[in-house]
């Protein structure tokens, strides 16, 4: 079984990793010290029709569409998916005393029908469940692009299994019964992980939209210039004059938004592979 490495210093006291973990969810929302966005309360979790949530009340005096809202769009959701009421809900009380919201599902098919809000987060799946397993799942999640960090923990795990799920991107494989520090650990891997993913795709979206505001002959400019070509060499292959390749290189600077070639090969290796293959066709 694959160890996990984590970024979080060991502690012998359960306390202590969730301690860290809120640390580092903390973190990930863009929080420098003081209070957090959410104080915890001795309330019960709050039971919304659907699948379970249990979600943390919003900081008093916060107004909808403030800065609290917007930074509650990017705090982590933790999605449960297991078919043992009993586990879901201890999961559910774990991830709330380190200030995670969850929400929980006893089947592939609830998740899979469900809406959920665009947020960066994490899968808790068991791999034996009615319907798609875990397994299966993840496989479904992938060939949909709709891929989220996965931490697998489940009872009736094997070798077999533990490989194929971390050879397709798993976090972890954890078997029951679980030590909550090894998950905690996990789940933040996998929280930092899709904070990190969510980022590039921003950015590679922002260069997709600008790419495609270019001229068919900005496009071949853009093209030969990335490669690494003088202006005289590109003038040359396209059969225009030097003046009309600065014309299209100050344009092609200036709806890319680079000050620089470098800024221009870094934009273009930042837009999705079979973008670029269409624009070289």
């Amino acid at each position: 079984m694959r160890a996990v490495s984590s970024p979080f210093p060991r502690d012998p006291s359960p306390a202590f990793g969730g301690r860290a973990l809120a640390a580092s969810v903390a973190a990930a929302r863009g929080q420098v010290g003081g209070a957090p966005l959410w104080q915890k309360t001795g309330e019960a979790a709050r039971s919304l029709p659907g699948p379970r949530r249990t979600s943390l009340p919003a900081r008093k005096g916060s107004v909808p569409g403030g800065r609290a809202d917007a930074a509650a769009a990017e705090s982590p959701l933790v999605i449960i998916v297991d078919d043992d009421a009993e586990m879901r809900l201890a999961l559910e009380e774990l991830m709330l005393s380190v200030d995670l919201e969850t929400v929980s599902f006893s089947c592939t098919r609830d998740l899979l029908s469900a809406d959920l809000p665009d947020r960066p987060g994490c899968l808790i799946l068991d791999v034996r469940m009615p319907g798609l397993s875990g397994l299966d799942l993840q496989r479904h999640l992938a060939l949909s692009g709709r891929m989220k960090p996965i931490v697998f923990l489940t009872a009736h795990g094997d070798i077999p299994m533990s490989v194929q799920a971390m050879k397709a991107g798993a976090i972890d494989f954890l078997t029951k019964p679980h030590r909550d520090q090894a998950l905690l650990d996990a789940i933040a891997i996998g929280i930092e992980a899709d904070i990190t993913h969510r980022a590039s795709a921003r950015v590679s979206d922002q260069h997709a939209e600008r790419l495609k505001t270019l001229t068919s002959r900005e496009r071949q400019v853009l093209r030969q210039l990335v490669e690494g070509k003088l202006n005289k060499q590109i003038a040359h292959d396209l059969g225009i004059s030097d003046v009309t390749v600065k014309v299209h290189r100050g344009n092609v600077m200036r709806k890319i938004k680079a000050r620089s070639v470098a800024d221009l090969v870094r934009a273009w290796e930042a837009v999705p592979a079979p973008l670029r293959e269409d624009e070289a066709a």
